[in-house]
């Protein structure tokens, strides 16, 4: 009998043991997963930085006279530098789409500019890596809401809160960055 209760108890602590380890591991592999997914927006959000640079030598000589719109992608392109956390670099990055959508709307006054192969090269590219970067950001999003249940869920909770881990924020969009783009041409 008391072989039995023994052998039960081995059972017993083996299977708190892999239940244990089978949660860690789930916990470690959607916070990677939440790194990975972020690190795959910072790559794309470096390629369009590096296509923007080349776009505004581009642009410049075409649209002397909006200094306003040219202005505010340089700053946004600034502000996304030097952001340094996920929610700081999504504001900057939305502030940057929304500076974009200026600069394309406004180049359709200027048909030179839309004729230069150049210019549609990097528009297209930049429009692209829009896209892209909507994708992943949908990625991310979803990694982060799966991380964020599972550490609050019975019995992942426990260890979670053991580990330190905590809530991620979402890749959000601001109110401002879903308003159409309004263009001033006086």
């Amino acid at each position: 009998m008391g072989m039995v209760i023994g052998i039960a108890l081995l059972i017993g602590v083996i299977m708190v043991v892999g239940m244990i380890v089978s949660i860690y591991n789930r916990l470690v592999m959607l916070k990677n997963n939440i790194s990975k997914a972020w690190s795959n927006i910072d790559v794309l959000l470096k390629q369009r930085h590096d296509e923007l640079t080349k776009l505004l030598e581009v642009v410049k000589g075409y649209m002397k006279h909006e200094e306003k719109v040219l202005t505010k992608v340089t700053e946004a392109r600034t502000a996304f530098m030097s952001a340094g956390s996920v929610p700081e670099k999504a504001q900057a990055s939305n502030m940057l789409s929304g500076a974009l959508k200026s600069l394309f709307a406004v180049s359709e006054n200027y048909p030179e500019l839309k004729a230069d192969r150049s210019f549609l090269s990097f528009q297209s590219r930049i429009s692209e890596l829009e896209d892209q970067i909507a994708d992943r950001r949908e990625f991310y999003n979803d990694s982060v809401n799966i991380y964020n249940i599972r550490i609050a869920q019975i019995p992942d909770v426990i260890l979670a809160r053991m580990l330190g881990y905590t809530a991620k924020d979402l890749f959000e969009v601001n109110e401002a960055d879903k308003q159409d783009v309004v263009i001033d041409f006086g």
